[in-house]
């Protein structure tokens, strides 16, 4: 049975892992931004957030930086570790398994081809405790661009005064094909995009391209 201790700071690793990554928000495309941490007994040993650009990974950051002290500790990753590289360097899920951790908490399931539950089985494959859903609501703020991503080939477009946290900013005609702008955007690795309150947000809207 899980203790009240343990819940306890299973809550409290995980929200600084969410903090990290919400500080990263806008800086890491085309990777999610994603925060790890490692901690022991009850304290924290390692953490990192993506780096800017979308490597480092947070998970290859924050192992070594843990260094022997990973050994039997706890990660806390926002998403589920990549279970295969699109490079094909070393998977983070391996970083963790090779550290010796012994127990994996992800707020959100990766849906992209290089996790989709990959990382998971691999974890569960080579003995860890992998726990997933542990504040996903309040992690969902930081993968709703790059879902929309993954189903529909676009980023995601909302209205924003100063931008903070968005990728850029969608500059194009209202007259323009915006669905097909969107797309090539998309291809490009943008998630989340803003535009300011006007004509082209209007035209955006009218589309059913506009998120509210």
């Amino acid at each position: 049975m899980t203790s009240p201790k343990q819940v306890s700071d299973d809550i409290r690793f995980m929200g600084r892992a969410i903090a990290l990554a919400k500080g990263r928000m806008g800086q890491t495309w085309p990777n999610p931004a994603v925060g790890c941490v490692i901690a022991r007994d009850g304290e924290l040993v390692a953490e990192a957030a993506t780096a800017p650009g979308g490597r480092p990974h947070a998970e290859e950051q924050a192992v070594p930086a843990a260094g022997d002290r990973a050994r039997g500790a706890v990660a806390y990753v926002t998403m589920e570790p990549c279970g295969a590289r699109s490079s094909g360097r070393t998977s983070c899920s391996h970083f963790l398994i090779e550290a010796g951790v012994t127990r994996v908490v992800v707020a959100a399931v990766d849906p992209s081809p290089f996790a989709s539950g990959r990382g998971v089985e691999r974890l569960e494959k080579a003995g860890l405790e992998v726990e997933t859903g542990l504040l996903a609501q309040e992690a969902a703020v930081l993968y709703e661009g790059y879902l929309h991503r993954v189903e529909t080939g676009r980023p995601m477009v909302r209205i924003s005064d100063d931008g903070d946290g968005f990728d850029a900013r969608f500059a194009a005609s209202p007259k323009a094909d915006l669905a097909t702008e969107l797309k090539r955007l998309g291809e490009a690795g943008y998630t989340r995009l803003w535009v300011a309150p006007g004509e082209l947000a209007d035209a955006l809207r009218e589309q059913g391209l506009l998120t509210a």
